[in-house]
């Protein structure tokens, strides 16, 4: 089976609305995450939050699905952070691409994780599990969103404490970026838990708000609606108990076309 084709040999086949991108570079963080980055369409446009469809084919068939970009909107390329399943319809292809492939990608993005759908506040809390840190990857590289918070809190929450090292390596890069280093060394921290490994944080990020640990870390006062705002995205049992959690707290759900004091995403692959 030739998984893995040209972008030449791919234009015939390929469905309408589909641009035919080249992989840069692959990292494996572990044997169930790995980071890829693609070209860039030159036409292609999006807000720093959103997600796309992408894919390969898969004998004579296209198979997508939908990865939340990891790059910021100013990127020259676009970045993706995946889970490796063994027997998904796409990952356990997607897992093997070396620099030189081929990847399709949908031209067009959209998504809810998006500083548009956040009315204005204080301090912004991007809770993430496991890939569900890749919207967030993009929006704090975005200059737009230290221009709107005072204080940017990154939360990630894994399994094992080898799945954090990519978001500890992103905001380490963030702080040294040449366009928004400077604001995101003041502006940006980050919050790391395990469930399964010895780890200075451990438990799930539910257990941490509730039991007051996570502001205890930050130090800074638990949530409250009238200066905090909120991203979520992670396994369907987080984005549900998390959401719960800030609406008993007189949070509401925001979207694109109305703006809220939390949004969810619930279109990203784990």
């Amino acid at each position: 089976m030739n998984v893995l084709s040209r972008a030449d040999q791919l234009a015939s086949v390929v469905p309408a609305g589909t641009f035919i991108e080249t992989v840069t570079s692959v990292k494996h963080y572990t044997d169930r995450l790995f980071k890829f980055r693609i070209t860039r369409p030159a036409s292609f446009r999006f807000r720093s939050g959103e997600f796309v469809m992408i894919g390969l084919m898969i004998g004579d068939k296209p198979i997508f699905r939908a990865y939340s970009i990891a790059s910021p909107s100013w990127d020259e390329e676009l970045e993706f952070f995946s889970i490796k399943v063994p027997d998904g319809p796409l990952t356990q292809h997607l897992q093997k691409i070396k620099v030189g492939d081929a990847i399709l990608m949908k031209k067009k993005p959209t998504g809810t994780l998006v500083n548009d759908a956040l009315v204005p506040g204080k301090r912004l809390y991007m809770f993430s599990t496991g890939t569900g840190v890749a919207p967030f990857a993009s929006i704090i590289r975005d200059p737009e969103t230290y221009e709107k918070f005072e204080d940017v809190i990154l939360t990630q929450t894994c399994r094992d404490v080898a799945e954090l090292q990519y978001a500890k390596d992103l905001v380490e890069e963030t702080k040294n970026d040449p366009l928004i280093g400077e604001f995101a060394a003041e502006k940006l921290r980050l919050f790391t838990s395990a469930t399964r490994e010895d780890y200075p944080v451990k438990g799930r990020i539910t257990t941490l708000i509730e039991n007051g640990e996570l502001f205890r870390h930050l130090d800074v006062p638990p949530l409250d609606p009238a200066t905090d705002r909120a991203m979520i995205c992670g396994s369907m049992a987080m984005l549900k108990d998390t959401k719960a959690l800030l609406e008993a707290r007189g949070f509401n759900e925001g979207a694109n076309n109305k703006p809220a004091e939390f949004v969810v995403e619930r279109a990203f692959v784990d």
